[in-house]
């Protein structure tokens, strides 16, 4: 499922029923539909930023097993599921803002090795909004955050989202 190109006012999405707010703001929380679900009941949302915390406040609040589980479904940078073409829309789109579908040879080999070495430290992949990031930003964040500690990265990788998700958010709806 995709982002609709059809922009929605937040009143409609406040009237929503339930299976059509899910259908409209799932997608914006990678392959994740039960935070649209669960943040559905928070409703009516005074604003973006309203929309925004609650579907947030519900990945934070998951047991952290059902957290890592999300962290986990979201796609390697210029992994196996870019090269598959089994991502997102959105997740396509936004590695190729970065330029991370067009790699040098040597520089695809290095993503490949640190992103299998992140994911073997912390047990999750590398989450960055790389829209806010040029390539070689994103070599030296994964260089960097590979050596934190993973309770760190797990902070790291959710305030990641935060940003993508925003993102999304914001080019859903209208104001």
């Amino acid at each position: 499922m995709t982002l609709t190109a059809t922009r929605l006012d937040l009143a409609a999405l406040n009237a929503m029923d339930r299976d059509a707010f899910v259908a409209a703001v799932g997608p914006t929380f990678e392959n994740s539909p039960w935070v649209a679900q669960a943040a559905w009941a928070r409703r009516p949302f005074a604003d973006t930023d309203a929309l925004h915390a609650a579907m947030l406040d519900v990945v934070r609040e998951a047991p952290l097993e059902r957290r890592i589980a999300f962290l986990c479904g979201h796609p390697e940078l210029a992994g196996r599921e870019a090269q598959a073409g089994t991502m997102t829309t959105e997740s396509v789109g936004e590695q190729r803002s970065a330029g991370l579908d067009a790699l040098s040879r040597e520089e695809l080999d290095e993503m490949q090795r640190l992103n299998r070495a992140y994911r073997e430290r912390h047990g999750f992949p590398f989450i960055i909004a790389v829209r806010r990031n040029t390539k070689q930003q994103i070599f030296e964040a994964m260089r960097a955050r590979a050596e934190a500690s993973t309770q760190a990265e797990h902070r790291a990788a959710l305030d990641q989202i935060g940003l993508i998700t925003r993102g999304r958010i914001d080019a859903l709806l209208d104001g």
